[in-house]
C-alpha cells in the first residue's frame, strides 16, 4: 500500500530490550527517602476481622508506618466500587490484603509483619460459582446494594450476582418448536494466572502540597490516574502517573490494582515514597486472575444444519470482587453465539462472586471461554447431523453487509470475512493430514477447527487522543497514551505516522513509557483498541500537521493548500515536483529572504472517539465494537490412548485484519498468542481446596507449556479486507491470536477418537478419563495389538 505501512519494520523498542537498557518499575529504587512496602494477607477465604494487634510491630526500629482497612475505608474499583484497599470489617478471599507496613527495608518489613496479631471469626466460604448464583445464605458482598458502579451493569443485592446482561433476539420458543433437533451440553473454563513475567510493582508519593505522583507497572496509566483521583478525593491534574514498560500484562495490569496501598503507605510514612514490589507467590495470591466459566447450551437446529434457536447460560467466576469481570461477562454476553447468525437467541451472562482471589480483564477479554464453548458446540452438532462441520458453520457464519448480529445490529460491508479465514486453514489442514499411524495402532491423529469473532470491549465515549511534533531536522515526536507491553503497537503508530507525513521511519521518535503529564490520552491499553483507535488518532494528528504546514508552503509557492503534495521530505504543487520547498525549511517557521518569516513549530493534534451504542438492558440490542476481526484456527493433534497423552502436530491461524500495518508483529502475535493458548488449553487452572486456599501459587505447581509441547509446524494467513474507517483499513489482531485454539484441540480429539472434551485443561489424564469413560474399549488396543503379532 505504501512505503511504510505494509512492511516488516523492526520494533521500535527493540535495542533498549535486548541490550537491558529498558526501564521497568521493577528497576526504579532510586527515588530519593524511598521506603519498602509489604503486606499482611488473610488466611481465610472469608472470615469477620474480630481485633487487629500492630503494636509489637510498631516497637520495632526501621517500622516507618502501620496502616489497616479503617486508616481510608474507601472501596476501589473501574466499573463496581467492590474492593477495600485493606481489608475492613471480613476477608473475602484467602490472600486478601488485611495490613499494610512500609519500613526502610524488605528484611525490616517482613520482621514487622511476623509481629502482627490478627483475630479471625472464620465463616462459610463459598468457592463454587454455580452454587454462589443459587445461593442467599452465603453472601460474598452482604452491602453490595451500597456500592457505586456503572450504570452500564446490573448487580442484584441480596445475591452474588455482580452483573446479570441480558440478549434476546426473536422468539426462543418458536425456534425450539421448529428445530428437528436440539442439542445440550455443559462446558467449562477455569480460573487461570495471568503468568506474565513481570510481577505487579507499585510505588506511590503523597506529597506534602496533596499531589501524588504513582510508578507502576500499569496498562492503563490514564485510568490509574482518574481512579486515583477519586479514591484520594483529589482533582485528577493533581495525579501523575508513570508507567515505563510492562514486563508483560495480558489485561491483569489493566485496572487499578495496588496503587492506592502504595499511596495510602505515603501517606501515612510522613510523605515518603513506598514501593510496592509483589513476590510470585504473592502475584498469584493477591493479585486479579483471570474469570472461569461454566457454559450450559441448548441449540436447535434443522436437519440442513441451520442453527434457528440457541440459548445459554454463562456463569463468570470472578473471585471476591468485579470491578473489571463485570464487564468480561457483559463482553462474553453481547459475543454469546460467536460469529454465527441466529434468529432466535435467549442468553443470560451472570458475574458471580465467590471467596477466590478477584478477576480482572485477560487477553481475550471472556471470548476465549465463550468460543471453547460454542465452537465445540458446533462440532457436536455436525455430529448429530451426519454433517461436515466446515459445512455447517458455513451456513450459520456470519456475511459482511448482508447479517444482522446476536445484537440485531447489522454486519458492516467492510468488516471481514470468516469464511475465507476457515477455507484457508481447513485446506492447509486437509493438504497435510497424515492420517492414522499403521504400526502403532494405539496412536491416532485427527484435525479440528473452530472461527471466532472479537472487537474491542470498551465503554461509547471511549476515545483516544495522539500530538505530532517536528523537531529542527525534520523528525518528528509522537505522543500517544497507549502502553507499550511487548506487544509492539508502537512501531505499528511509527509507521502509521511515517506513511501519512511522508518521512523516513528514522525521523520517526515514540516513547515505550508513558507519563501522564506530558503524553496524549487514551482510554486504556485493552481489547486490541489501541492498532484502530491510536491508530486513527495518530494519523488525525499527521493530517492537522499536514494542514499547518500547506497553509505556511502555500504563501511561498502561491498555491492553494489543497493543490499542495508533502512526499519525501518535500513540498510542491501537485504534478509540478520541482517547484519544491524542503520540509525542515517549513516545520519551525518559513523566512523569506528579506528576513520576514511566518508560521512557526508545528505540532499536530489529533482524536479519535468510539463509534458505538449503549446495549439495550432486555435485549441487548445496540452496537457494542468498533470492529470486529474474524479469525479461524486448526490443529492435527496425536492421541496415544492408552496414556492420554496428547501431541499437537501442527497449528495453523487465519485472521481477516484489515491490513497488516507490520506483518512481522503479526507474525510474532499469532505465533505468541497461540503458544499462549495452548497453555491454557493443555495445562492451566488455579487449584483451590474445598476452604478457598490456592494451592498451586508458583510455576512450579502451575503449569504452563514448555518447549518441548510447542506444535512441530505453524502456519498462519493473514486475509486483508480493509476496513474503510480504520487507520489504512487495520484491525486489531493482539487477542485475536489465541481464541480459537482450544475449541480446535477439543474437536480435533473428537476427530481423531470419538471423545469429546467438554472441560478446560484438556490434559492427558482428562483424556484418559473420557476415554475410560466413552471408549474403554480404546484402552485394550496395544494388548490386542501385541497378541496379533
Amino acid at each position: 500500500m505504501g512505503k511504510y505501512v505494509g512492511e516488516s519494520i523492526i520494533r521500535k523498542d527493540a535495542l533498549e530490550k535486548v541490550n537491558g537498557t529498558a526501564t521497568y518499575a521493577f528497576d526504579i529504587d532510586n527515588i530519593p527517602n524511598l521506603l519498602i512496602g509489604k503486606f499482611l494477607t488473610s488466611p481465610y477465604a472469608h472470615a469477620h476481622i474480630r481485633s487487629i494487634d500492630i503494636s509489637k510491630a510498631e516497637k520495632i526500629n526501621g517500622v516507618v508506618a502501620i496502616v489497616t482497612g479503617k486508616d481510608w475505608p474507601v472501596r476501589i474499583g473501574l466499573y463496581a466500587g467492590d474492593r477495600d484497599i485493606l481489608a475492613v470489617d471480613k476477608v473475602v478471599w484467602a490472600g486478601q490484603p488485611v495490613v499494610a507496613i512500609s519500613a526502610e527495608s524488605y528484611e525490616i518489613a517482613e520482621k514487622a509483619l511476623e509481629q502482627i496479631q490478627i483475630e479471625y471469626e472464620p465463616l462459610p466460604a463459598i468457592i463454587d460459582p454455580v452454587k454462589a448464583k443459587l445461593s442467599n445464605d452465603i453472601l460474598v458482598h452482604e452491602k453490595l446494594g451500597e456500592y457505586e458502579h456503572s450504570p452500564a451493569f446490573n448487580p442484584i443485592p441480596g445475591t452474588n450476582i455482580a452483573n446479570h446482561f441480558k440478549l434476546r433476539k426473536g422468539n426462543i420458543e418458536k425456534g425450539f418448536k421448529e428445530s428437528d433437533k436440539i442439542i445440550e451440553n455443559t462446558f467449562t473454563m477455569p480460573q487461570v494466572a495471568h503468568a506474565y513475567l513481570e510481577p505487579i510493582v507499585a510505588i506511590g508519593h503523597y506529597k506534602r502540597d496533596g499531589k501524588i505522583e504513582i510508578w507502576s507497572s500499569a496498562q492503563s496509566p490514564f485510568t490509574v490516574r482518574y481512579l486515583m483521583g477519586i479514591t484520594f478525593a483529589i482533582p485528577t491534574s493533581n495525579v501523575t502517573v508513570h508507567a515505563p514498560y510492562l514486563g508483560g500484562g495480558f489485561g491483569g495490569k489493566a485496572g487499578l490494582n495496588y496503587e492506592p496501598l502504595a499511596v495510602l503507605l505515603s501517606k501515612n510514612s510522613n510523605y515518603r515514597p513506598v514501593k510496592l514490589q509483589l513476590t510470585r507467590e504473592e502475584n498469584f495470591r493477591s493479585a486479579p486472575i483471570r474469570v472461569g466459566m461454566v457454559a450450559k447450551i441448548k441449540t436447535g437446529v434443522k436437519d440442513n444444519g441451520r442453527i434457528i434457536a440457541e440459548e445459554i447460560e454463562y456463569i463468570w467466576d470472578s473471585g471476591a470482587c468485579a470491578d473489571y469481570a463485570v464487564n468480561v461477562g457483559r463482553a462474553g454476553g453481547y459475543v454469546s453465539i460467536g460469529p454465527y447468525e441466529i434468529d432466535n437467541i435467549k442468553s443470560d451472562s451472570y458475574t458471580l462472586y465467590t471467596n477466590k482471589p478477584y478477576a480482572t480483564a485477560f487477553r481475550g477479554f471472556g471470548h476465549m471461554e465463550l468460543h471453547w464453548a460454542i465452537e465445540r458446540q458446533r462440532d457436536i452438532i455436525a455430529k448429530n447431523l451426519g454433517m461436515d462441520p466446515i459445512a455447517l458453520r458455513k451456513i450459520n457464519t456470519l456475511k459482511a453487509g448482508k447479517s444482522y448480529t446476536a445484537n440485531q445490529h447489522r454486519l458492516r460491508k467492510d468488516a471481514g470475512n470468516v469464511d475465507e479465514c476457515l477455507e484457508k486453514v481447513w485446506n492447509d489442514l486437509k493438504t497435510h493430514f497424515k492420517g492414522k499411524i499403521g504400526d502403532k495402532p494405539w496412536l491416532f491423529r485427527g484435525i479440528g477447527v473452530s472461527c471466532f469473532m472479537k472487537g474491542p470491549a470498551q465503554p461509547p465515549n471511549s476515545a483516544s487522543s495522539a500530538y505530532v511534533k517536528f523537531n529542527e531536522d525534520g523528525g518528528i515526536f509522537v505522543s500517544v497514551g497507549t502502553s507499550e507491553m511487548g506487544q509492539g503497537t508502537i512501531t505499528s503508530l511509527a509507521q502509521i505516522a511515517a506513511e501519512e507525513l511522508s518521512i523516513p521511519i528514522e525521523k520517526v521518535y515514540i516513547k515505550g513509557e508513558r507519563d501522564t503529564d506530558r503524553d496524549a490520552y487514551t482510554w486504556q491499553t485493552v481489547g486490541s483498541r489501541s492498532l484502530f483507535m491510536d491508530g486513527n488518532a495518530v494519523r488525525n494528528a499527521c493530517i492537522d500537521a499536514k494542514h499547518q504546514i500547506f497553509e505556511i508552503a502555500s504563501q511561498v509557492l502561491h498555491t492553494p493548500p489543497y493543490d499542495l503534495v508533502l512526499e519525501n521530505e518535500s513540498i510542491y504543487p501537485k504534478g509540478e515536483p520541482w517547484k519544491n520547498l524542503n520540509l525542515v525549511d517549513v516545520i519551525m517557521g518559513y523566512m523569506f529572504t528579506s528576513g520576514e518569516a511566518i508560521g512557526g513549530p508545528i505540532m499536530g493534534h489529533g482524536t479519535y472517539i468510539a463509534k458505538m451504542t449503549m446495549l439495550d438492558a432486555e435485549t441487548g440490542a445496540g452496537n457494542p465494537a468498533i470492529f470486529e476481526t474474524f479469525g479461524s484456527q486448526g490443529v492435527e493433534v496425536e492421541i496415544n490412548v492408552l496414556t492420554g497423552e496428547i501431541k499437537i502436530k501442527r497449528l495453523i491461524s487465519a485472521f481477516d485484519i484489515g491490513k497488516a500495518i507490520n506483518p512481522q508483529l503479526c507474525e510474532s502475535q499469532i505465533l505468541g498468542g497461540s503458544i499462549m493458548a495452548l497453555s491454557l488449553g493443555l495445562n492451566e487452572k488455579l487449584q483451590y481446596d474445598e476452604k478457598g486456599h490456592l494451592l498451586n501459587p508458583n510455576f512450579v505447581d502451575y503449569v504452563l507449556t514448555r518447549a518441548d509441547d510447542l506444535p512441530d509446524e505453524f502456519e498462519f494467513f493473514l486475509v486483508e479486507n480493509p476496513q474503510l474507517d480504520a487507520p489504512f483499513g487495520a484491525r486489531g489482531i493482539g487477542e485475536l491470536t489465541m481464541l480459537g485454539v482450544p475449541a480446535a484441540i477439543g474437536n480435533a480429539i473428537a476427530n481423531a477418537i470419538n471423545v469429546e472434551i467438554y472441560d478446560t485443561p484438556i490434559t492427558s489424564e482428562r483424556i484418559w478419563y473420557e476415554i475410560k469413560k466413552q471408549r474403554p474399549e480404546l484402552l485394550k488396543l496395544k494388548e490386542e495389538f501385541l497378541q496379533e503379532d
